[in-house]
């Protein structure tokens, strides 16, 4: 059992390290969901959320009935994002499910040459994934995603396609979750000029544990392994950590820390303030999960996320 997972992770991870090179449609690597933001995005061994998609396409598997779930991202500036996901089994053929992302980045304005003003252009991006997934052992769930991405901005524009390949392993006596991901595998199709750029490639590898006797589930994640680094031992420095509490049946405090955000948003001699850390609640009011999250960026700012989920 334990030597073919490995086998395919040692691969994937010989696969992407082959890749380095600058990278567009970064949008695809913000946390839009405020349940995955809370938990500073430590989600790529969950299971319960049909956000997973965006994290790991194996972790579908582990839903039930047909989950749905719309996420309002409220970004810095003018700068605003949401995402919808949703996903639904069919017997003997396995579970789909499906997300969108979009980011509008406001308004700008339009000059020639001399600086003379010729109107407004707005600038967005969009991404589709269509993911499927099943079992492919006991306990042992694989998953995959196909991307259509879009950008534009003024008159220009740039489309993408991207794959994403997940694993998920279940312990459920134990309450143990282990996931990898591969993320934004692909190629960009129509590039804005003559250059054409890479997707920001992302592999995950992580896991959760719920507490036997305490209502704490804990989540792990190691991200970004595919970059490369002069030591190997580095690749394991973008780390995140998320904590979630649940009080009764309505009820959850959440928290996160996001170790390589707070060393990004060190800006010179100053401190870093509360950045990459976040925080976050949800509650249950009748069928419908509300769902909200700070992240703080320290002295740059703060984003807002809110976002509500149902099983239809």
């Amino acid at each position: 059992m334990y030597k073919p997972i490995f086998r395919i992770i040692i691969f994937f991870v010989m696969l992407t390290s082959a890749i380095s090179a600058q990278s567009t449609f970064k949008f695809l690597r913000l946390d839009t969901s405020p349940r995955a933001a809370a938990l500073a995005g430590s989600f790529v061994a969950n299971g319960d959320d049909p956000n997973v998609i965006f994290y790991n396409p194996a972790g579908i598997n582990l839903l039930s009935g047909m989950p749905v779930s719309f996420s309002f991202l409220k970004h810095l500036m003018d700068i605003n994002s949401a995402s919808i996901s949703f996903s639904k089994e069919f017997e003997g053929i396995g579970r789909f499910a499906a997300g969108v992302q979009y980011i509008n980045y406001g308004t700008f304005i339009r000059a020639d040459a001399n600086g003379m003003k010729l109107g407004n252009f707005g600038v967005g991006d969009f991404a589709l994934t269509l993911g499927y997934g099943n079992q492919l052992d006991n306990n042992f769930y694989y998953g995959a995603n196909i991307k259509i991405i879009y950008s534009s901005i003024e008159s220009y524009s740039s489309t993408a396609a991207a794959l994403d390949l997940g694993l998920h392993y279940a312990i459920p006596e134990s309450r143990w979750n282990f996931g990898f991901s591969i993320l934004n595998l692909g190629t960009q199709l129509k590039s804005y000029f003559t250059t054409k750029e890479d997707l920001p490639l992302d592999m995950r590898l992580g896991f959760s544990k719920e507490l036997e006797k305490l209502p704490f589930r804990l989540f792990w994640s190691f991200n970004r392994l595919s970059d490369r680094y002069d030591n190997f031992l580095d690749r394991f420095k973008q780390i995140t950590i998320g904590g979630e509490f649940r009080f009764g049946q309505s009820l959850r405090l959440r928290f996160g820390y996001d170790n390589e955000k707070r060393k990004e948003m060190k800006i010179g001699s100053t401190t870093s303030g509360l950045a990459g850390f976040s925080v976050g609640l949800g509650f249950i009011v009748t069928r419908y999960n509300v769902d909200y999250s700070f992240s703080s960026l320290g002295s740059v700012g703060s984003l807002h996320r809110f976002g509500i989920s149902t099983n239809l």
